[in-house]
């Protein structure tokens, strides 16, 4: 029995659900229904249909209603909405809550304040980026220093995470988070609805967060709380990690940008990782740090850095290719009028037919060869990459 439809069903959902109540046998009873709804009756499903879509346009005037409130609390009045204080700050009382009915339930409201255990933290990584400082070689110095990571300084937040060192990511989120300026930012992140399943929709969907671009950020006009760090600091840190140099053609159009043709067909033969593209005296090329990172010092016993040029790949596809798609008994040469041998096809078609057919090259450093596995790797096809 379901008294009020809006907390029951939203837009087609109804729709979705009536081929399980008619299975299990189950009743609705509804009050617009004049008692039980008839799964079997046209009247009473364009009556269900009606609402869903009725519940649905309520549910976003809702939404859009709270939302421009709620940029209007930040933008006009720099009011914290809640949410885990960025690293550097803390929470801190800011009176009664500006609701007269929160208030009056003892509701207070926050605001934040600097961190007197990490704030320096902060203002130390902003200077060190502002004198030219990598973000690999500011992450290492705090991991060489043995100074908890966010994660490991809020432990009983942060259960998810390791904590064991600071990251590449973790420096740069520091670094390019506007809040440390004095400024309330709100919006920076939405939670998108994705299809939980393409292929059954039945299933609804599932809530995804992605990061909004900057222009859709709502900032504070003037200063909500104490910044770490000035404005004038924190855009001239946004430029450091920007593109430096000029064009190499010398004028406007920007330098071309890297393509890398093999990017994420090519793993590791001696850790199994995926190998990351890297750019080598001006030609793509790959290469794996098995699992090391320039935020930590290097092992000693950690094996070198395996790299491989693209060129020296390209150059073997087309036989490659022939070998994965003809039958061993049947590669015999096919030749054009001109003389030109046709078996071999381009080495874009190779690697098309390796993405559709979700094959991976092994690349092994020590002999230098490339592994190629068939069927559930009982067969394996060697080529030499150099």
């Amino acid at each position: 029995m379901v008294g009020e439809y809006e907390r029951a069903f939203y837009g087609s959902q109804y729709a979705a659900m009536t081929p399980l109540f008619e299975h299990y046998g189950v009743q609705l009873w509804m009050p617009e229904a004049g008692g039980r709804v008839d799964y079997s009756s046209e009247h009473d499903e364009h009556a269900m249909t009606v609402l869903g879509l009725s519940s649905k346009r309520e549910v976003t005037r809702t939404s859009i209603r709270v939302r421009t409130a709620m940029a209007v609390q930040v933008r006009e009045q720099g009011r914290y909405l809640g949410g885990r204080p960025p690293y550097g700050y803390r929470l801190g009382d800011a009176g009664p809550h500006p609701n007269k009915a929160h208030a009056a339930w003892g509701r207070r409201a926050h605001r934040l304040e600097p961190d007197p255990q990490t704030a320096h933290m902060v203002r130390w990584i902003f200077a060190q980026r502002l004198a030219g400082h990598s973000v690999a070689r500011i992450a290492r110095a705090l991991n060489e220093a043995g100074l908890p990571c966010p994660s490991a300084a809020d432990p009983g937040r942060n259960r998810h995470r390791a904590g064991v060192g600071w990251a590449l990511g973790t420096v740069t989120t520091i670094l390019s988070n506007p809040r440390y300026t004095g400024r309330q930012v709100w919006n920076r992140q939405r939670t998108d609805k994705d299809l939980a399943d393409p292929g059954n929709v039945i299933l609804g969907h599932k809530s995804v967060q992605r990061w909004n671009l900057p222009d859709g950020w709502v900032i504070s006009r003037r200063s909500a709380h104490e910044a770490l760090v000035s404005e004038a600091d924190y855009i001239a840190a946004q430029g450091i990690s920007a593109a430096r140099g000029p064009s190499p053609r010398g004028d406007l159009i920007g330098p071309p940008k890297r393509r890398y043709l093999l990017g994420g067909l090519l793993a590791c033969g001696g850790c199994g990782r995926r190998m990351e593209s890297a750019w080598s005296n001006g030609k793509p090329a790959y290469r794996c740090r098995h699992g090391h990172t320039t935020a930590s010092a290097p092992s000693p016993q950690r094996p070198k850095n395996a790299y491989v040029r693209e060129d020296r790949i390209l150059a073997h596809l087309p036989a490659l290719h022939l070998l994965l798609t003809e039958p061993a008994g049947s590669q015999r040469r096919r030749r054009s009028r001109r003389g030109i041998d046709v078996r071999y096809q381009a080495a874009e078609d190779a690697i098309s037919y390796l993405r559709e057919q979700q094959i991976i090259l092994i690349f092994d450093p020590a002999s230098g060869t490339l592994h190629v596995g068939i069927g559930e790797a009982t067969q394996t096809i060697t080529l030499k990459t150099s």
